[in-house]
């Protein structure tokens, strides 16, 4: 008889067999939403501490998932969905079964029209409001030429944005935040917000509520080390490209349907 190629035992994609066992599916779902630590984790999915922690490793080794150490209290950690690398392996696993499946860049997203009358509103918070929430109210505001109300404080404001935080906006997206200054989460007593960020591990424990939705992005502070020379604006650089592909990730979520009639609920 000829070789028939369907003969050949043909491995899955590692994607494939990292995603599609239940629990390590539902970790993912949980980890889209956010960057969480274990215990919340096993709060999420209700299952034991020992089993999350077992299937983050394999995730973690299988380049999905990464974590960092939390800037609040040095025993947890972070974890957080590498959103990039999941898109790629899920283009390549659906190039690896025929050709026609290679997924390609998909169009910026669509505003809704028509679906709410009020623009969607998102606060972005950290500790100093001086570099890492800054940076990203101006990123979203950027990135959906003002369709998106986007605003930014801290439970412990500097007296001004970072210099770095000013430099890298400029040099990297063309956008000016000169003259701006920091503000406290209490001069927004009040408003509402339909999704509320915190970007700092410290600012999440103490972060007043201002609306039904709530996410962390658990994100190294760029100016800690104060050095004020090239080497601390390469952090900076470094922390920008990062909340950049955050607020790219962000922009369908806060585009769907779904999450307009969710948040006028």
């Amino acid at each position: 008889m000829g070789f028939r190629p369907w003969d050949v035992t043909v491995a899955p994609p590692e994607f494939i067999r990292l995603s599609a066992h239940p629990l390590r599916w539902r970790l993912l779902v949980a980890l889209a939403d956010g960057d969480y630590r274990v215990r919340e984790l096993v709060e999420r999915v209700r299952e034991p501490q020992n089993l999350v922690s077992y299937h983050l490793r394999l995730l973690r080794d299988g380049g999905l998932v990464t974590a960092r150490r939390s800037s609040f209290d040095g025993r947890d950690s972070y974890y957080r969905l590498d959103l990039e690398r999941c898109a790629e392996a899920l283009a390549a696993s659906g190039a690896a079964l025929h050709p026609a499946l290679r997924q390609a860049s998909a169009p910026p997203p669509r505003p809704v029209v028509g679906a709410r009358a009020r623009r969607m509103a998102v606060l972005f918070v950290c500790t100093g409001n001086s570099a890492r929430s800054p940076i990203a109210e101006a990123l979203l505001r950027h990135h959906t030429a003002g369709r998106v109300t986007a605003a930014s404080a801290g439970t412990s404001p500097k007296p001004q944005v970072h210099p770095h935080a000013v430099r890298v906006l400029r040099e990297s997206f063309g956008i000016d935040l000169s003259g701006r200054r920091s503000q406290h989460v209490d001069d927004l007593a009040g408003r509402r917000f339909d999704h509320v960020i915190t970007l700092c591990d410290r600012a999440r424990e103490v972060c007043p509520a201002f609306g039904p939705r709530r996410v962390h992005w658990s994100m190294a502070d760029p100016g800690a080390a104060g050095d004020t020379g090239q080497a601390g604006y390469a952090a900076f650089q470094h922390a920008a490209a990062d909340i950049d592909t955050r607020i790219k990730h962000l922009m369908p979520v806060l585009n769907t349907p779904e999450t307009v009639a969710r948040s006028e609920s």
